[in-house]
């Protein structure tokens, strides 16, 4: 009988073979754990945190704008943006078209752009999403779809503030107004931080702060927004009564150089601008250019007086009503006669202004108008302001002169315009223009004499009164002085026929100036393009409110009141053989 042998004793060494290489990768196994967890436990820990460690950023909050009392203009809210990662999509196979309706997105277009972006891992689906929404998505756990917390601006008083504030992009950056003027100062600086993943790539944990998000400086404005809000709304009275194409209203404070309230119509609402056109788009107060009119005829009368020449008696023979200058007829609406300054405002006499720049020194006027910052920007800072345009001294021909005497031949803006009336009401001062609150008394330089200035508010508010072209600008309870401007729209190769700029530019009180309101109807077609009937009424509306807003005082000069508040029949108001 055969006797059977075991294989293992039959092949002894091959066991031993076996058991030795097991030993040694084990031994090899055990040896390097142990390098790894002793000696170059760093090395792990590097790793672990390579893949589970992530640092993200921690956006900074927007600084808040406010007005000079307090109330929020713009605000920064949190909201949440979806973000996916279209490898990890594609690869988990998410149902795109589903996804997209859920971000109220187009389904076919969304597809598109995770399969352009196919090798990406970061790609923007849908920003700015309330943060319930995101958060109702993103509980679903799709693959590949993520959330961050950015911030979006929002502008409580829309549409009243638009031009003025402007608005900022989707990162949060200024674009327009002050958003942009003052972006460097609103803007925070964003930290950073350490947070814990899991694999799908959810924050498990927040570990350490690497640095703080800095919020940006909160700005408080010079405006009023009860004072901007009614601006705002009869401002667009005016323009609907009239059926104008635009209006503009620029209030100064007088001692401080403020910028109390700036309306621009057409405007938009910054919270929703899908529907935003580059028409709306502008604030018109600083960049619009127009010829000014009449409104400048005060500043002509500044340079008589200044010049020695002239004084409040002197006399200006208007007869006939025409007056020929090389090749160019002026005319005033009336036959005047004999009239003196305060006439020639009260009337606004072409023939009495073109004779006062036509008997100066050919640079006086001009020069008069730059130092009244004509032709120059006002320095405010706000993005998009206009110079104006002053003629060059080879153009200052008897012919411009004449018609500069009156407002024609060089272009302003509301604001300029604003400013040069606050330097009348200053006494002769102008003092700097800002969009934001100042404290204390502000210096400014001497722009008129002040004897000249001073006497120049009484002409001025006979134009508040029946013998005047402006007794709709009447305010009850305030002496108000200013001037009506009636300009032709310029228009390539001379002027529109049919259009015009009305405007009335004014101070009140009378007595102690305080506020200076400029305001501009462009192309009145509906009861009367004059500034008397147009602008006016829009003037004294809106300053009697700025006033009573403000807490101003009347006047005490009761004389005063009551002829500019001895009203005739509306028949009479505002004739139109009485503006130029």
């Amino acid at each position: 009988m055969t006797r059977r042998i075991e294989p293992e004793l039959r092949y002894p060494w091959r066991h031993r073979v076996l058991v030795g290489v097991f030993g040694i990768l084990f031994a090899g196994l055990a040896a390097r754990a142990a390098y790894l967890t002793v000696i170059d436990s760093d090395f792990l820990r590097a790793q672990g945190d390579a893949r589970m460690m992530r640092t993200e950023p921690i956006m900074a909050m927007r600084g808040m704008i406010r007005d000079r009392n307090g109330a929020p203009l713009a605000v920064s809210t949190p909201v949440v943006s979806i973000w996916v990662n279209p490898r990890q999509m594609l690869a988990a196979k998410v149902d795109l078209h589903a996804l997209a309706g859920q971000l109220g997105l187009e389904p076919v277009e969304f597809s598109r752009r995770i399969q352009r972006n196919a090798r990406k891992g970061f790609l923007y689906a849908r920003r700015h999403l309330s943060p319930v929404v995101a958060e109702a998505l993103l509980n679903r756990d799709i693959p590949g779809v993520y959330g961050m917390t950015e911030y979006r601006r929002f502008y409580p008083e829309a549409e009243v503030t638009a031009h003025l504030l402007g608005f900022t992009d989707l990162d949060g950056r200024g674009k327009e107004g002050l958003e942009l003027a003052l972006d460097e100062q609103l803007n925070g600086v964003p930290g950073e931080k350490r947070v814990v993943k899991d694999l799908k790539g959810h924050r498990v944990q927040d570990v350490a702060l690497l640095k703080a998000a800095r919020p940006g400086r909160e700005v408080t404005l010079s405006f009023d927004s009860r004072v901007q809000y009614a601006a705002y709304r009869e401002l667009a009275r005016g323009v609907s009564e009239h059926e104008a194409d635009a209006g503009v209203l620029v209030s100064l404070d007088v001692e401080t150089g403020e910028v109390l309230a700036m309306a621009n119509l057409p405007s938009y609402n910054p919270n929703n601008r899908s529907r935003l056109t580059p028409q709306a788009l502008r604030n018109r107060a600083v960049t619009d250019m127009f010829e000014p009119g009449s409104t400048m005829k005060p500043f002509t009368v500044a340079a008589a007086l200044e010049s020695g020449r002239y004084n409040t008696r002197s006399l200006f023979n208007t007869n006939p009503g025409t007056f020929r200058v090389i090749n160019k007829t002026i005319r005033d609406h009336d036959n005047y006669g004999v009239i003196d300054l305060a006439t020639l405002i009260t009337k606004s006499s072409n023939i009495a202004s073109a004779q006062i720049a036509l008997a100066l020194p050919r640079e006086t006027l001009p020069t008069l108008h730059q130092r009244l910052g004509f032709g120059s920007k006002t320095g405010s800072g706000f993005p998009g302001e206009s110079a104006g345009r002053l003629q060059p001294s080879n153009r200052w021909n008897p012919v411009e002169l004449a018609t500069m005497s009156y407002g024609y031949g060089l272009t302003v803006t509301a604001l300029q315009l604003a400013r040069s009336y606050a330097a009348i009401a200053s006494g002769g001062i102008e003092r700097p223009v800002s969009f934001i609150k100042v404290s204390g008394p502000v210096a400014g330089k001497r722009v008129m004499d002040e004897t000249v200035a001073r006497s120049l508010i009484p002409m001025m508010e006979n134009v508040v009164t029946q013998e005047g072209t402006a007794l709709k600008a009447a305010v009850p309870g305030y002496r108000v002085a200013g001037k009506t401007g009636t300009a032709h729209k310029a228009q390539s190769g001379g002027y529109a026929r049919n259009q015009y700029m009305s405007l009335f530019a004014g101070l009140a009180p009378a007595s102690n100036p305080r506020v200076v309101t400029v305001v501009v109807i462009d192309n009145p077609r509906k009861g009367g393009y004059y500034g008397g009937l147009a602008a006016a009424p829009v003037f004294a509306r809106a300053m009697s409110e700025t006033l009573r807003l403000m807490n101003i005082s009347p006047d005490r000069s009761a004389e005063r009141l009551a002829e500019q508040h001895r009203l005739p029949h509306p028949a009479t108001w505002a004739r139109p053989g009485q503006e130029g």
